[in-house]
């Protein structure tokens, strides 16, 4: 049976960490199973044991566990930092439910939510500041309109990206960050004003030097920054944008790092924003998913409440114009489980995705995840388009039926496991306009039944559809693919050790794909190499987004390597092992990991990435990266 006090362990990133907890050895010893960053979490091996464990459950639970609406649920809170958390207690928004605590007290909650020891936190070591022309942004090197935030084709022009195919493998490791005391490193990166901006798990952003590391300046936001950072194409005032884990937009002064303005889009406890939001003209188009799937596997949670959303804010105030969900109406009760829960439908269908826009059109598009209970409704695994102006529904083309899943459905006889039990196969990846060579416009989604769509842009109708994967829970088109004219290419991830009961030995294996946009017909494929040879959460698939300039596709792989392909045969040109250590610009080791989510950034003469993904059956790691061609 699972209780309240062990639940937050059950979510999908707990589930990471109670993996590496029992590889722990006997004795005591220091976790030696996958690398440096597991190093000393021996000592949480057990965390139920933990003084901070009945303070929690004394003190905490009652609201972070479902009780309270609003309340951030636990699963988020163990995705922070202890020194984040503990900041909340003695100065943040926390400090009144805190005030009757002990700062011991607080530190034993923090340690106790995150697993890590607060101390680790208070040496962290400081990047270094620039100083000079380097401290000096460059509006006449302004960021372009490309890449998530402004086109969801993740194709960067010639002139944009400052490299040519012939430059690719001539591509040496110019400089390395690593962040501090962190096992990912999700956040997107962008080039612009000659900077890097990123976001970190602490919060942090950063606005780097682009050619020497050093750093412009920082801002810390109120909890982790996963999204890619999107910087105005302007050469005035421009301003950036991004969201947190904890479902808040922000916008920055780019020159400055100053706080324009921080919007809440969505008060559900376990709501988040993890697709980047859409800049177009006035408006900031906010997608808005959840972790309540994990929340479901306490038998005792009332599932589900939660349904996706795009909100769309004013990009001088922040305030929202609109808010439109996946699901017009809210959840009712539908039951109640064996163990005498309520079921609460239709829920889900969050939006994992960065919107893409269609200005001719006045339409916004955005794929669905599945929905979280039963009974499952039209509106989950489909593609929709929204007025612009409005927020109005035009279409929804749902590809997959039936589709009800959460968390209680890996763990055998849960009551809140929906009937369908799955088979969870979300649009992860941000649909892609693309334009015909004989006139006309295709719609383009993949989704993580490994089959690709191409969708009429106008009616939603699907006009073909493409197996390229195998699929499943961990498997197919995860968070992007990229299109290079009417060119596809499609990443395959079909985790090797999928937990949904899919055989690895069937075909087609992971691996890139390129696929023609205008037929669905195969162009080449590339399935992915094998170099994992028994590493703890090594895999060979690609399951984050892909990234193209002129007749190269670049693809960041789950087992640490980042790799370039011929754009028109698949043919690789050039890559990278992410997971060797180097010594970063802020004097310790950055050492990559499993790529997942972000993908490279490529713009004025520079290939930047960030790579290292510690949840879900993935490699950690902390580094960001950047690459230059030899001599340049």
């Amino acid at each position: 049976m699972v209780g309240r006090v062990t639940i937050g362990m059950l979510g999908l990133a707990a589930l990471l960490a109670a993996n590496m907890a029992a590889a722990a050895p006997p004795g005591g010893e220091t976790v030696k199973s996958t690398d440096q960053f597991q190093s000393g979490r021996d000592a949480f091996a057990d965390p139920e044991k933990l003084p901070g464990a009945a303070l929690y459950q004394e003190n905490c639970a009652g609201c972070h566990q479902g009780g309270v609406y609003k309340a951030p649920h636990r699963t988020w809170l163990e995705m922070m930092t202890p020194s984040m958390l503990f900041s909340a207690m003695n100065e943040g928004i926390m400090q009144p439910q805190a005030a009757h605590l002990s700062r011991e007290q607080r530190q034993h909650i923090a340690e106790y939510l995150s697993r890590q020891k607060l101390d680790a936190f208070a040496s962290e070591p400081k990047a270094r500041q620039c100083t000079g022309k380097a401290a000096t942004f460059d509006l006449s090197r302004p960021a372009a309109p490309v890449g998530w935030g402004h086109d969801t084709s993740r194709f960067v022009p010639a002139d944009v990206a400052g490299l040519k195919a012939a430059d690719v493998p001539k591509l040496r490791l110019k400089w390395a960050f690593a962040f501090p005391n962190a096992m990912r490193a999700r956040s997107q990166p962008s080039i612009g004003l000659g900077a890097v901006f990123v976001g970190s798990k602490d919060g942090t952003v950063y606005a780097f030097d682009l050619d020497t590391g050093c750093v412009r300046w920082t801002y810390k936001a109120r909890a982790e920054v996963r999204t890619g950072i999107v910087v105005e194409a302007s050469k005035t005032s421009p301003k950036l944008y991004f969201g947190d884990v904890m479902a808040r937009a922000y916008a920055l002064d780019a020159v400055t790092g100053q706080e324009v303005w921080v919007t809440k889009v969505d008060d559900h406890s376990s709501a988040t924003i993890t697709g980047t939001p859409a800049l177009f003209n006035d408006r900031l188009y906010v997608p808005v998913s959840s972790l309540e799937v994990t929340a479901a596997a306490d038998p005792s949670y009332a599932c589900c409440t939660f349904r996706g959303a795009v909100a769309a804010l004013d990009t001088a105030t922040g305030a929202q114009a609109w808010k439109s969900h996946t699901i017009p109406d809210e959840p009712t009760q539908k039951g109640t489980t064996s163990a005498g829960t309520p079921i609460l439908a239709a829920s889900g269908a969050p939006v994992w995705n960065s919107p893409s826009v269609d200005a001719a059109r006045g339409v916004l598009y955005v794929g669905s995840g599945e929905n979280y209970s039963s009974p499952a409704d039209g509106n989950s695994d489909a593609v929709m388009a929204f007025d612009l102006k409005t927020g109005q529904r035009r279409w929804v083309r749902q590809t997959v039926e039936r589709d009800a899943w959460n968390v209680a459905c890996m763990m055998g006889d849960n009551p809140n496991c929906p009937t369908e039990r799955g088979p969870d196969l979300d649009y992860a990846a941000s649909p892609i306009l693309a334009s015909l060579p004989g006139g006309g416009q295709v719609l383009l989604g993949g989704q993580k039944s490994g089959v690709v769509h191409g969708f009429d842009p106008d009616t939603g109708v699907v006009r073909w559809s493409t197996r390229i994967g195998r699929g499943g829970v961990q498997g197919g088109v995860h968070f992007g693919m990229a299109a290079e004219g009417s060119r596809l290419y499609v990443p395959i991830y079909d985790m090797a050790n999928a937990r949904d009961g899919s055989k690895p030995t069937e075909p087609p294996r992971p691996g890139l794909y390129a696929v023609d946009g205008a037929t669905g017909k195969l162009i080449w494929s590339h399935p992915a190499e094998d170099v994992c040879q028994g590493r703890e959460f090594c895999d060979p698939g690609i399951t984050a987004a892909v990234a193209a300039m002129p007749g190269i596709v670049f693809a960041g792989h789950s087992d640490g390597w980042v790799r370039a392909y011929d754009g028109a045969t698949g043919r690789i040109v050039w890559k990278y092992d992410t997971t060797q250590a180097v010594k970063a610009v802020n004097g310790i080791d950055a050492k990559g990991g499993s790529m997942s989510g972000p993908g490279p950034a490529i713009g004025d003469g520079h290939v930047v990435i960030t790579s290292g993904y510690g949840l879900y059956f993935k490699m950690p790691g902390n580094a960001l990266l950047v690459f230059a061609a030899e001599g340049k």
